[in-house]
């Protein structure tokens, strides 16, 4: 299920590649996905253009020359800290998963996934959401259960509950879909995110999703 905008978001397309810029901006402007406001081909050029354009969201890929979007991401939060941000991955991205989730990316999706899961990602991530794309979050428990033997750190000051909604945040529904699908408020779904980064000491959402695929609270 799609998470549902009322209004379509204003997008910076950031990644080095041009016809995947403009491939990317051609589908969402058809599906009436987002407007794209501008593309910028590394950091540095992201920078330049947030000095006169104020985007809702930036779709930011990481691996770029000259600035990428590591740094791009932590320079734009500087300059605008309620900015949202998906990254474009590749598999090979892992080791940079930490350090942008730390740095307040809020959705990870496949340079390969197909427009219906950038329109959820998007959706999921206006709305105060995160977002994973399903085949890397796979990947990083398959590598969690590969790289170590390792005692996962404890979890049991986690009530049933919060782990019941930690699992639904892992399978990527927003909200308002983990309020209707447990019969509770989303309000109340709201309080136990809450408790869950207070109880983890995770920073953000996406970060609490590692730490449940770390402590193999989450299957997929």
């Amino acid at each position: 299920m799609n998470a549902t905008l009322t209004l379509k978001p204003n997008i910076i397309i950031v990644d080095d590649h041009l016809i995947f810029r403009q491939g990317l901006k051609s589908i969402m402007t058809l599906e009436n996905i987002a407007t794209v406001i501008g593309e910028a081909s590394n950091g540095i050029e992201l920078l330049k253009l947030l000095t006169h354009v104020k985007p809702d969201l930036i779709l930011m890929d990481i691996d770029m020359p000259h600035m990428n979007g590591l740094e791009a991401t932590e320079k734009a939060m500087e300059l605008m800290p309620d900015l949202k941000i998906i990254a474009f991955s590749m598999f090979s991205d892992e080791e940079y998963y930490y350090k942008m989730i730390d740095r307040g990316v809020k959705g990870f999706i496949l340079k390969t996934s197909g427009i219906n899961e950038l329109e959820t990602a998007i959706g999921n991530v206006m709305m105060g959401d995160s977002y994973f794309s399903n085949e890397l979050l796979r990947k990083i428990i398959n590598n969690f259960g590969h790289a170590s033997t390792a005692k996962p750190v404890a979890h049991e000051n986690l009530t049933e509950r919060e782990i019941e909604i930690l699992q639904q945040i892992c399978l990527g529904l927003s909200t308002e879909e983990i309020a209707e699908k447990l019969f509770i408020s989303p309000k109340t779904v709201k309080s136990h995110k809450s408790n869950l980064l207070e109880k983890t000491v995770c920073k953000n959402t996406p970060a609490l999703i590692l730490f449940a695929i770390k402590n193999k609270l989450v299957e997929l």
